[in-house]
């Protein structure tokens, strides 16, 4: 199961990046952000890869945010959604408006993506609408922080609110700057500054 390719960009083109990794060029199919995303050609680019394994085929989704992967790993879980249409998904709306749209029962804005239909978009809504809470809808506001969301994600996670876990990393790298660098740093201070 390959979970993440670091190695020259040997070519892109939106939908397929082809990364050279030990001498071995893998052909990578992506999102139009993560082509947009990507370095020119040759240079150094890192990628989280979805695996998809099946009986004819050996298929590798890359993306440069985590948050981007997660999403696709969620969109995959409904029933008539599949890696390329989720790659489609993310391609029409950045994951941020993916999410806001299925959580606020939007179906007008998940019916403007090529692929999805009325009932498509219905289904999306139904099976995601709870299963997205962890998801980030909007930055940390405030913050640029290059742990910040990462951090907000884990406090999440644990059951803190978006609200009072926004507030706490604010406050975090208000007192100290460098900790806004280092995950573990941030999360150690925005615990303390929530309780």
């Amino acid at each position: 199961m390959i979970a993440h390719l670091r190695g020259r960009l040997f070519s892109k083109a939106p939908g397929q990046a082809i990364v050279e990794a030990g001498g071995v060029g893998y052909d990578v199919t992506i999102s139009v952000p993560t082509f947009t995303a990507l370095p020119a050609e040759g240079g150094e680019v890192s990628l989280y890869i979805y695996t998809q394994v099946r009986e004819d085929t050996l298929a590798l989704f890359g993306f440069l945010e985590r948050a981007e992967k997660r999403l696709f790993e969620r969109l995959i879980t409904v029933s008539g959604v599949g890696p390329k249409l989720a790659v489609t998904i993310l391609s029409g709306l950045n994951p941020e408006r993916t999410v806001a749209a299925i959580r606020a029962q939007d179906h007008a804005t998940l019916t403007r993506i090529p692929g999805v239909g009325k009932k498509l978009a219905e289904r999306l809504v139904v099976e995601l609408k709870d299963k997205l809470e962890d998801m980030a809808v909007a930055p940390v506001v405030g913050v640029k922080a290059p742990a910040a969301e990462d951090v907000l994600s884990a406090l999440v996670n644990l059951g803190y609110q978006r609200p009072a876990a926004q507030k706490a990393i604010e406050t975090a790298v208000g007192k100290d700057k460098a900790a806004g660098e280092d995950f573990d740093a941030l999360f150690r201070g925005a615990l303390k500054a929530i309780r």
